[in-house]
């Protein structure tokens, strides 16, 4: 992958400016996202959350709305279930890449499930009443939909970006994959289904738990390297 053959070192100036800017950017989120954590109340609604929902009542159209609905069962756990098993045997039989990428992306994926799934425990955040039409069983807090999208949505963009096709194409699939997690994220706001903040807090949930899996996959394909080229020495 990225790091199994070379070092951090290696990498170009603007590279290592990006990735410092985007881990600068992702510690900022697990701060903000701890306040969130610790602000927020059952009941409770914060003021941006507020502000939030009077932005979307002004925008809501039926129409939209309708289209929202679609873009968001892409971020659904059936839909999601299906693409990451078919993923994994993709992985197993069919990638050019390392079959460790099966493991490392059903830790990913299955690991997000379980993480949400505990904060939601421990915040028990009632659903918005925004739009009325959604009987969540679950606490809003944080959106298993955001976090979800982004491991999923954000470990194909991983991939894609170690893949052997043109820097054209990466450009343009991986654009497609950030649209995807956006419009995910945006459209549970929009549909009244979540506040804001919890899809702030389930965006870095998601981007801190990829890259976790994203550092174990890159440690185990260079130690793997390494082990390949002693036994060839």
């Amino acid at each position: 992958m990225y790091f199994s053959k070379g070092n951090f070192s290696d990498l170009n100036r603007g590279v290592k400016l990006v990735l410092y800017a985007a881990l600068l950017i992702l510690i900022a989120g697990v701060g903000t996202s701890i306040w969130i954590t610790i602000a927020i109340s059952p009941e409770g609604k914060l003021t941006v959350d507020v502000a939030a929902f009077e932005v979307v009542r002004a925008i809501h159209v039926p129409v939209v709305a309708g289209i929202l609905q679609v873009v968001s069962k892409l971020g659904s756990v059936p839909v999601m279930a299906t693409a990451s098993f078919l993923i994994v045997i993709y992985f197993l039989f069919l990638s050019p890449f390392s079959r460790w990428l099966a493991l490392y992306f059903a830790l990913a994926m299955g690991g997000v499930s379980g993480l949400t799934k505990l904060a939601k425990t421990l915040t028990s955040r009632d659903r918005p009443e925004f739009l009325g039409g959604f009987e969540g069983v679950t606490s809003s807090y944080p959106s298993g939909h955001a976090s979800g999208a982004v491991v999923f949505y954000g470990f194909m963009i991983y991939m894609i970006g170690a893949a052997s096709i043109g820097s054209k194409w990466k450009w343009i699939v991986n654009t497609l994959l950030v649209l995807i997690i956006l419009g995910i994220s945006f459209s549970r706001v929009y549909l009244g289904v979540h506040y804001f903040t919890d899809i702030v807090s389930g965006i870095f949930l998601g981007c801190l738990w990829l890259l976790i899996c994203i550092i174990g996959v890159e440690a185990t394909l260079r130690r793997q390297t390494k082990k390949e080229k002693e036994e060839a020495a």
